[in-house]
């Protein structure tokens, strides 16, 4: 009797090695594709980088307002080390998360209640529609005005720039649940709740999810905006204040840490947006 079976997999095929193990090489993965991603945007990069250091050093450009790189580099080292830098994140993230925070606690109920009844959704939808529609970066004045030039303004600016990201998304993810599955519990007695619980909510969440992506992103940018009008620490202030100083190695210190944070922000959502959907390429029909 052969010790071969059909469950034995066949190890002298290259074809099916390959196609076992491809995401590993390809880069369908989400490690891979970052790597993937990274490795081959690393030469424009490194390029970039050099053509920053070169041109003020060779007189291209004035290294007063556009120092070398390395100078960059050092001050960031500087701020880094003394603990200023840090200081200042913390500041700019902290007012970022509670606008954000509040945005998710006030659009999230809001937005499943307009996605789940008609009539509220009519009531509200010019409203929401009208107050979308006007910049945050607009209405920052009026904010200061209102509110002073304390954290109250700052947190309001973040909360305005994220809350209609994720309504927005709840409200289509929520309209978006099957209906044959609310058909299924009606019929089965499930309450309200329940249905919200075990039916509406997780199908909604991969939305979600998408519009905490973009709402993340736009109040961080908000809050450096405001830190840039009227704050004493943050992010913002601190590439606003060097660059009134002309000190424009810690101006561009700040930028770069800006953009390794939105970096980083952008990278982390993205792995979170994608294990929050994982479950809808499955074809098992919900999250467990």
């Amino acid at each position: 009797m052969s010790l071969v079976t059909d469950r034995t997999p066949s190890v002298r095929s290259p074809l099916a090695f390959w196609r076992r193990h491809s995401s590993l090489f390809n880069g369908s993965n989400a490690v891979g594709g970052a790597l993937t991603t990274f490795s081959l945007g690393l030469p424009a990069l490194i390029a970039f980088a050099l053509l920053w250091e070169i041109a003020p050093r060779a007189g291209w450009i004035n290294a007063l307002f556009f120092p070398p790189l390395s100078q960059v580099l050092a001050s960031l080292w500087d701020m880094a080390e003394s603990g200023q830098l840090a200081a200042h994140i913390g500041i700019s993230l902290q007012r970022a998360a509670i606008g954000l925070v509040l945005a998710v606690v006030t659009a999230v109920p809001l937005g499943f209640l307009m996605g789940r009844y008609t009539v509220f959704e009519k009531v509200s939808d010019f409203l929401v529609q009208t107050l979308r529609n006007t910049s945050q970066f607009a209405l920052l004045p009026v904010f200061i005005l209102v509110l002073g030039i304390g954290e109250a303004s700052k947190i309001a600016i973040t909360f305005y720039a994220a809350v209609f990201f994720l309504l927005i998304n709840t409200i289509v993810g929520v309209k978006s649940v099957d209906p044959l599955l609310v058909k299924a519990a009606r019929s089965m007695g499930t309450s309200d709740w329940d249905l919200f619980k075990k039916v509406i909510f997780p199908s909604a969440i991969p939305s979600i999810v998408a519009g905490a992506r973009l709402g993340v992103k736009t109040s961080l940018f908000s809050v450096i905006a405001a830190e840039m009008l009227a704050a004493q620490s943050g992010i913002g202030y601190l590439i606003q204040h060097s660059s009134l100083m002309l000190e424009t190695d810690r101006m561009y210190a700040g930028i770069l840490t800006l953009t390794i944070i939105g970096l980083l922000l952008n990278y982390g959502l993205v792995a979170a947006e994608r294990r929050a959907t994982r479950w809808r390429g499955t074809g098992e029909g919900g999250p467990n």
